[in-house]
C-alpha cells in the first residue's frame, strides 16, 4: 500500500511554521496546503483508509468516502480563498496560524473512520477556534469565554455518548446504524446540537462570530457548523423525525432573527443557524434525497456564506464601521464589493441561476416526498415543506434589507476605496462558483454522496430546473420584495432591539455563579466562626476548672496528675479535627 498522508497534516505543518517567517511567505504556505487538499482527495480511491492507534485504541485517521470526500474538497478550497483574504485584509501570521491549525482539526474530524478520531480533532477545533476568536482582543475576549464553555458542554455530551456507544458495540468505528439507539443518541443530538445551533443553544453563534478580525470570520462562519452536520449524519444515517423538523425551526428561527439585525455580521450569524437548518432536515430526512440535500448545501452554502463575509468585510475594513444604520449608497463606490455580494446574497436566498437554488430545492423536495401532512399542511405543502419555504422567504427579506441599506440607500458620507487586490481575487473566484453551481447543475450532483437523477438510488428523480422550481423561487422573491416594501418603516424603528435566549442565560449563570460561590463562602465563614466560638468556650471553661495535684521540684511546681481538665481538651481537639474532616 502506497503511503498514505491524513490531508491535516500539511496544513498543520503550513500552521506551525507560519509564525516565523514573514507575512508573505507565510500565507503563501498556508494558500498551498489548503489548497493542495483538494486535488488529494479528489484523486485518492474511495475505501482508502489509513489504521492507526490513538489513546491505547485502534482507530482510522484516514477514511476516504463520499461524504469525506466532498467534505474535504470544499473545505479546502474555501480555507485557501480564506488565507488570501486573510492576507489581503491585513491578518497577522499568528492569527492565520490558528486559522490554519482550526482548518487542519476539521479537516481531521470529517476524515476520521471512528467515533475516538472523530472526538479528538472536534474538541481540538473547538480549542483552535477559540484561540482564532481571542487572539483579536477587546470584545472577542468575552465572547470566547462563552463560545468555549458551550463547546465545552456539547463537546461533553458528545463524549459520553461515544463512551457509552463502546460500551454497548465494542468499537468506536462507524457503523450504518450509527450511535446506538436510546439515550446515547439523545446525548449525541445535543452535543452536535450545540455545533449545528439547535434552537435555544445556538445565542453562541450571533454572539461570537461578529467579534474577532474580518479574516476571522470568514473561517468561523465554515468550519464548526457544517463539521456538526457532518457528525449529524454519522450519528443518525437514517435520520431521525425530531432533527428534520429541529432543521425547519432552525430554518425560521434564523431567518426571522436576522431580519432584526442592523450589525452586518450578527445578521449574517443568524443566517449561519437558518441555512444549517435546511442541512439538519436533509439529515433527519435520512432519505437519499433528503442526505444528499443535506450534502449539496453543505457545499454550496461554504460558498455564498464565506463569500457574504468577504463582502461585510471588505466594508468594515474600508468604512470602519459595522452597523448598517451607518452606511448608505455604497454600490456606487465599491461596485466589486456590491457585485460580489449581489451574488451571495441571490445564492443563499435561492433565486433560480444561483447554486442555493440546486441545493435548497433538493431538501425541500425531499421534504415534500417523506412526510405525512402535519397539522400545519395547507393545500399541497406538508408541515416540514412549509417550514423550509417560510425559512426562504425570510432569507430573502433578510438580504433585500441588508443590500438596500448597505449599498443602495441615500449617499456614504465620504470617499471610501472598494476592494483591494487580494480581497478581489478571493471574492470572484468564491462568487464564480456560487454561479457556476447554480447554472451547471451537473457538477454539484457528481461530488454527492447519492445519484439524485436516478430513481433506483432516490425514490423521486429530482430535476433542478422545472416549471414548478422556478415559479417557487420566484414566487419566494416577490413574496420578500412585497413583505420588505410593507414593513421597512417599523422594522427600521425595532432593528436590532430582539432580546435572544443568551439574554436569559448570560445573566442567569453569571448571577447564579455568583450566588452559589458567595453561599458556599459564606457558609464556610459561618462554620468557621461557630467552631472558633466552640473552642473559644471550651478552653474558657476548662480554664475555670481544679487543676491537678502538683509537686514541688526544685522550687518550681509540677503537675503529676491531671483532673478533668485534661480530658474535656481531648475531647474538644477531637470534635475539632472530626469537623475538620467533615468539611
Amino acid at each position: 500500500m502506497d503511503p498514505i498522508v491524513p490531508p491535516f497534516v500539511p496544513v498543520l505543518l503550513a500552521a506551525l511554521v507560519l509564525p516565523f517567517v514573514g507575512r508573505r511567505v507565510g500565507h503563501a504556505l498556508g494558500v498551498l496546503a489548503t489548497a493542495a487538499v483538494v486535488p488529494y482527495v479528489w484523486l485518492v480511491p474511495e475505501g482508502t483508509h489509513l489504521p492507526a492507534e490513538l489513546f491505547g485504541f485502534p482507530v482510522v485517521l484516514f477514511n476516504m468516502d463520499a461524504f469525506s470526500q466532498l467534505m474535504g474538497l470544499i473545505f479546502g478550497f474555501i480555507g485557501a480563498a480564506a488565507v488570501l483574504y486573510s492576507y489581503a485584509s491585513d491578518a497577522e501570521n499568528v492569527q492565520t496560524a490558528f486559522a490554519l491549525s482550526y482548518v487542519a482539526s476539521s479537516l481531521g474530524a470529517v476524515f476520521g473512520g471512528d467515533w475516538l478520531s472523530l472526538l479528538f480533532f472536534w474538541e481540538l477545533m473547538a480549542v483552535t477556534s477559540t484561540l482564532l476568536v481571542w487572539h483579536h482582543g477587546g470584545r472577542a475576549v468575552r465572547a470566547g469565554f462563552r463560545y468555549a464553555l458551550l463547546h465545552g458542554v456539547g463537546g461533553t455530551l458528545l463524549m459520553a455518548a461515544i463512551v457509552w456507544h463502546y460500551v454497548e458495540t465494542g468499537t468506536f468505528l462507524f457503523t450504518d446504524e450509527g450511535i446506538v439507539a436510546g439515550f446515547p443518541q439523545l446525548l449525541a443530538a445535543i452535543g452536535i446540537g450545540v455545533n449545528v445551533g439547535f434552537v435555544g443553544l445556538h445565542a453562541w453563534l450571533p454572539d461570537t462570530y461578529p467579534r474577532p478580525h474580518i479574516a476571522a470570520s470568514v473561517f468561523l462562519c465554515v468550519y464548526t457548523t457544517k463539521t456538526g452536520v457532518y457528525g449529524m449524519y454519522r450519528a443518525f444515517p437514517d435520520g431521525e423525525l425530531a432533527i428534520a423538523y429541529m432543521g425547519g425551526i432552525m430554518a425560521v428561527f434564523g431567518a426571522t432573527y436576522a431580519l432584526f439585525q442592523n450589525d452586518m455580521r450578527r445578521l449574517l450569524s443568524y443566517h449561519i443557524q437558518s441555512q444549517v437548518g435546511y442541512m439538519v432536515a436533509g439529515v433527519g430526512i435520512g432519505t437519499a434525497l433528503g442526505q444528499a440535500g443535506a450534502m449539496a448545501h453543505v457545499f454550496n452554502h461554504i460558498l455564498y456564506k464565506g463569500l457574504l463575509f468577504m463582502t461585510a468585510g471588505v466594508v468594515i475594513y474600508r468604512t470602519g464601521k459595522e452597523s448598517l444604520k451607518k452606511l448608505g449608497g455604497l454600490g456606487r463606490e465599491m461596485p466589486v464589493t456590491a457585485a460580489a455580494f449581489t451574488v451571495a446574497a441571490l445564492s443563499i436566498a435561492g433565486f433560480p441561476g444561483f447554486n442555493g437554488f440546486v441545493s435548497k430545492g433538493i431538501v425541500i423536495s425531499a421534504s415534500h416526498y417523506t412526510f405525512e401532512k402535519g397539522p400545519l399542511a395547507v393545500g399541497d405543502f406538508y408541515t416540514l415543506e412549509l417550514l423550509l419555504l417560510i425559512g426562504g422567504v425570510g432569507t430573502f427579506l433578510s438580504f433585500i434589507k441588508f443590500g438596500y441599506y448597505a449599498f443602495l440607500h441615500g449617499e456614504y458620507d465620504g470617499s471610501v476605496e472598494d476592494a483591494n487586490r487580494g480581497q478581489t481575487v478571493g471574492m470572484v473566484l468564491v462568487a464564480a462558483l456560487c454561479v457556476f453551481y447554480g447554472i451547471f447543475d451537473g457538477a454539484l450532483f457528481a461530488i454527492l454522496p447519492f445519484d439524485v437523477t436516478t430513481e433506483a438510488v432516490v425514490s423521486h428523480e429530482y430535476v433542478t430546473y422545472t416549471v414548478g422550481h422556478v415559479v417557487e423561487g420566484l414566487a419566494l422573491a416577490a413574496i420578500a420584495l412585497v413583505g420588505f416594501v410593507l414593513i421597512k418603516k417599523p422594522l427600521a424603528k425595532y432593528g436590532g432591539a430582539v432580546p435572544d435566549v443568551d439574554a436569559v442565560y448570560n445573566p442567569a449563570a453569571f448571577y447564579g455563579t455568583r450566588s452559589l460561590v458567595v453561599g458556599v463562602t459564606e457558609l464556610y465563614a459561618a462554620v468557621d466562626r461557630l467552631a472558633v466560638a466552640a473552642a473559644r468556650a471550651a478552653t474558657v471553661g476548662v480554664a475555670r476548672l481544679g487543676r491537678g495535684a502538683v509537686e514541688v521540684v526544685g522550687g518550681r511546681e509540677i503537675e503529676v496528675r491531671t483532673d478533668i481538665r485534661g480530658g474535656v481538651l481531648l475531647v474538644v481537639a477531637a470534635l475539632v479535627v472530626a469537623l475538620a474532616v467533615v468539611l
